[in-house]
Formats: structure tokens, C-alpha cells, sequence
């Protein structure tokens, strides 16, 4: 099985640190977050990664050949002219999934202990044509599922702001990980082009097609999108 991280965002959230290097070498007790998510994926016996970069893209490709790739078989998608988001940072990366029923996505910026065995066995075993990963937590924006966890919205909390992709109820938030088991179905005709986000894919997916979340609440996880989550990070993540 192959997977994609998402290494090419600014993280603003991370300033100063990312004025002058990229979030994914934020480091968490002296090993950067691309090798924490490098060898996370590793335990999993994933070791074919593509990863987009954008922001510091030369200090992402250094770091990766100094540490010869960290042991994995890793390809650079290059967004070095225009960052495209996450949807778009797949999009661009498909042609490397070709011939892949299954693959993993998911973020450089996240840290958890959730079993992507587990994981990837649910999603094989259902009809979704993806899976994304969620906890109970808070989060300004949380996706809305069914009672058998199909995906049918999304809502701002901070706004209030909705978007439904499908009607039921009662309905569940939850807040996304950033992780997500797709299948190679997700790849074909995708109706948007340039910059958008796979929250925009997933939505306009389940209009028609079933995506699942997968409840991995009481794992350990964290964003590590600002330095105090960096701090806390240390003291669960070696």
C-alpha cells in the first residue's frame, strides 16, 4: 500500500518557526514530524510515500536525502509555483496511486497512536469509497455523520455556517484527523481543478457515494499546529 503526506502548507499557525523553515520539520523530541509520520506509516509496513511541497520545498528534499529518506521509497510531488490544498495536492499526486485499490493519506502536521491496521481493515471490509479518520473533540469545524457514520455534512461552529451533502437524522459531529483511507475511485473525475480542499471532494462525493468515518476517539492525538501543542507533544510522542 502506498500514501500521500501533506507537507507543503505555510503553517501560519506555527509562526515564528515557519518563517524560516517548513512545519514539517518542526521537531518533537529531536526527531521532525516528517520523520515522526515517515516511520508512524513505516509500523504499518508502508513504505512507498509521495509527499507535496511548497513552502521551504529545498529543506523538506535536504533533509530527506541527508536521512536517506528515513528508509522509505519516498517521491517529491513538486508545488513549488502554487500551493493547491489538500484536494488539490491529491489530484495532482493521482497518476502515483495508478493500480492501487487502497491508499492512506494524511497530514504531516498531525501525531497520534490510532492503529491504521484497524483502520484500513474497515474501510476494505465497506462500501465507502473513503474513510477518514475522527474523534469527539473540539474543533471550530466538525463533519456531520448518519447513524451508521456516513458522511452527510459539514458545519462551521464558529459561524454556523452548513453544508449537506445528504438529509438524515439525528446526525453526530465529529471533528476530522486529517488521516483518511481512500480508494482508487476517489481519483476518477474529480470536478474540481486548481486549489480546493479534499473537505470540498468529500462533500460533493457523498451526494452520491458513501464515505465513512472512523471513530478513533480515546486515541492519543494532537495537531501540532502551534508551539504549545509542540510542548505537549513531547511528553507523549518519543
Amino acid at each position: 500500500m502506498k500514501a500521500m503526506l501533506f507537507a507543503a502548507g505555510l503553517g501560519t499557525r506555527l509562526k515564528p518557526f515557519t518563517d524560516y523553515a517548513p512545519k514539517a520539520l518542526a521537531e518533537v523530541n529531536g526527531k521532525s514530524l516528517l520523520e515522526h509520520n515517515i516511520r508512524y506509516l513505516q509500523r504499518f509496513g508502508i513504505y512507498d510515500v509521495i509527499i507535496n511541497v511548497h513552502h521551504f520545498a529545498d529543506m523538506i528534499e535536504d533533509a530527506l536525502f541527508e536521512h536517506t529518506h528515513f528508509g522509505s521509497n519516498i517521491t517529491i510531488s513538486d508545488e513549488r509555483e502554487e500551493i493547491l490544498e489538500t484536494g488539490g495536492g491529491l489530484k495532482k499526486a493521482a497518476a502515483y496511486f495508478e493500480g492501487e485499490a487502497d491508499f492512506v493519506v494524511m497530514n504531516v502536521d498531525v501525531l497520534t497512536n490510532l492503529d491504521l491496521e484497524k483502520m484500513i481493515a474497515a474501510h476494505t471490509s465497506s462500501d465507502a469509497v473513503a474513510t477518514l479518520a475522527v474523534m469527539k473533540r473540539d474543533s471550530s469545524r466538525q463533519l456531520l455523520f448518519d447513524n451508521d457514520m456516513r458522511l452527510c455534512g459539514w458545519k462551521n461552529n464558529s459561524t454556523g455556517q452548513e453544508r449537506m451533502s445528504r438529509q438524515a437524522s439525528p446526525l453526530s459531529p465529529f471533528a476530522f484527523s486529517g488521516i483518511q483511507v481512500l480508494s482508487q475511485s476517489v481519483l476518477h473525475n474529480i470536478p474540481f481543478e486548481g486549489k480546493f480542499s479534499l473537505i470540498d471532494l468529500y462533500l460533493d462525493l457523498a451526494k452520491t457515494q458513501t464515505l465513512k468515518g472512523y471513530d478513533h476517539t480515546g486515541n492519543i492525538f494532537i495537531d501540532v499546529g502551534k508551539p504549545g501543542s509542540i510542548e505537549q507533544a513531547e511528553y507523549l510522542f518519543q
